[in-house]
């Protein structure tokens, strides 16, 4: 396993890969994954958090099944772009899933990405409590399709092939 860029990502997801996100929270692990042209994020059952091995072993169940090449994990950096505690709990999870899986991060900036989920979520016009149960994999969905959208525009179109 290793961190990587995203200009790094094409050559991880051939062969019919998929791409995942996800949204680190204290209670759930917010879930989303590429179609197989990178065009499009969907949203995924979150996983409720209970401790590392649970967590890590439910999380690479999903990812196997949905046939990932790479996961997104968004790193909450603060609104002046330092790091606080809660990235430094971002970057422990993914050294602590190291020792368990090949598959390359890539950390993407995913300030705002639940205000952003949110508020799309409340357009839709879902309940104050069914928001609260989509919300972190709503947030994952919007942080992955941030990276499609940025490889998109560095003229990465045609690698699924």
């Amino acid at each position: 396993m290793s961190v990587i860029t995203i200009e790094e990502l094409p050559a991880r997801l051939s062969g019919g890969k998929t791409l995942a996100g996800l949204d680190l929270g204290d209670k759930t692990i917010g879930v989303a994954v590429s179609d197989r042209g990178f065009s499009f994020a969907h949203p995924r059952p979150v996983i409720m958090r209970r401790k590392f091995s649970l967590d890590a072993a439910a999380l690479l169940a999903l990812l196997q099944k949905e046939n990932a090449g790479a996961v997104v994990l968004g790193l909450p950096v603060n609104m002046d772009g330092s790091e606080g505690p809660r990235a430094q709990k971002s970057r422990a999870f993914v050294r602590n899933m190291a020792g368990l899986t090949d598959l390359p991060f890539v950390f993407w900036d995913e300030r705002l990405s639940t205000v952003a989920a949110e508020r799309t979520l409340i357009e839709m016009d879902f309940s104050r409590r069914k928001r609260a149960g989509k919300i972190d994999s709503a947030a994952a969905a919007f942080i992955l399709q941030g990276v499609l959208d940025r490889l998109q525009r560095l003229g990465v179109d045609a690698w699924s092939k």
